[in-house]
């Protein structure tokens, strides 16, 4: 039964991962609080579109706020939503959409040319906001209302659109410091108040915690995020940091991230003075390899070792020259007690 049961959460994570279904846990705070910015903003845009357009068209247009909606209340801090994205994504995707929707009359080939004009467009002028291919489709299939506003339309309801989703999304965020929008605003405040920190090698538990910590979802994953970490500071994979000394009952880890990424205790050492009979037992306790023991030498343990770790909670961290030095007075003075 165990071995079964073990098999089903295998195969339910390996599903998990496939489809890209993210752990990443937010507070129920965070998700009503990005609801209710999406309902406000919706709200304000509808009342404007329906003022200068005919109701049958105002469907198609807002649609591409909505998706605006999605990225600037729930992803406040991602880069596709900051205001250069926003207002020059649907304002360049809306002059192609009419300009395609006047010059060519075949409908299904001005609306392909315009939405892939657009992503050009917006790849060039580093302004890439994804509800803006949608704006350029709309520009194209409301054919009447454009042939009738031409680029008129541009400014409404586009840029009337644009303008009041901006300031809702800013006056609505200030009142959270968390999500303050734009970015700017966020790391603004962050700066007045510098603090003091210590450059060390990142692991996979330490990306795992510190998401944690974000209550906001993050459009990258953890994953992504510690290989940018690896080619930013040039760190191969094979490289380790030396560890002087393998202390019984402590705890190391390979650095790796991923299903590659494991810890393991040392369990016994011999000491012999021979390298091929120097040998250590140790098991696995977290990541790769999980629950599983072996005996391995001492010095293909270092190699595989990086750094030792300890348990916070519930994760791994690292332990900095500091730390290990304080462990090590700690335990001396322990043994010195009993």
């Amino acid at each position: 039964m165990p071995n079964k049961k073990r098999a089903r959460q295998l195969l339910i994570k390996s599903i998990v991962k496939i489809l890209g279904i993210d752990a990443m846990q937010v507070s129920h705070t965070e998700r009503l609080t990005s609801a209710l910015g999406g309902f406000v903003s919706i709200l304000g845009i509808l009342i404007i579109s329906n003022y200068f357009l005919d109701s049958r068209d105002t469907g198609l247009i807002v649609a591409s706020m909505g998706a605006s909606a999605v990225l600037l209340f729930a992803v406040p801090h991602g880069q596709m939503s900051q205001p250069w994205a926003v207002f020059g994504g649907h304002i360049i995707s809306a002059i192609i959409g009419v300009t395609c929707a006047q010059l060519i009359p075949h409908e299904i080939l001005a609306a392909s040319l315009a939405v892939g004009l657009s992503i050009a467009t917006m790849y060039y002028l580093k302004c890439i906001h994804p509800p803006g291919g949608a704006t350029a489709l709309s520009a194209v299939l409301s054919a009447e209302t454009v042939q009738v506003l031409g680029y008129q339309y541009v400014i409404t309801p586009v840029l009337l659109n644009v303008l009041t989703i901006l300031g809702i999304a800013i006056v609505f965020n200030y009142f959270f410091p968390w999500r303050r929008y734009p970015f700017y605003f966020y790391q603004k405040k962050q700066l007045a108040e510098p603090e003091v920190i210590e450059t060390a090698e990142i692991s996979h538990g330490d990306f795992v915690y510190a998401l944690s910590q974000v209550d906001s979802f993050i459009d990258v994953s953890e994953y992504d995020l510690l290989h940018i970490y690896e080619l930013a500071t040039n760190r191969s994979r094979s490289r380790r940091l030396k560890i002087k000394k393998l202390v019984c009952g402590n705890y190391y880890s390979n650095g790796e991230y991923g299903e590659d990424w494991s810890v393991r205790q040392v369990l016994h050492e011999t000491g012999a003075d021979t390298e091929s009979q120097d040998l250590l037992s140790y098991k696995t306790v977290a990541g790769k390899g999980r629950r599983t023991s072996g005996t391995i030498s001492r010095s293909d343990f270092l190699q595989w070792a990086r750094y030792e770790v300890i348990r916070d909670e519930e994760n791994w961290k690292r332990i900095n020259p500091d730390q290990e030095k304080h462990l090590m007075l700690k335990k001396a003075s322990q043994n010195n007690i009993r």
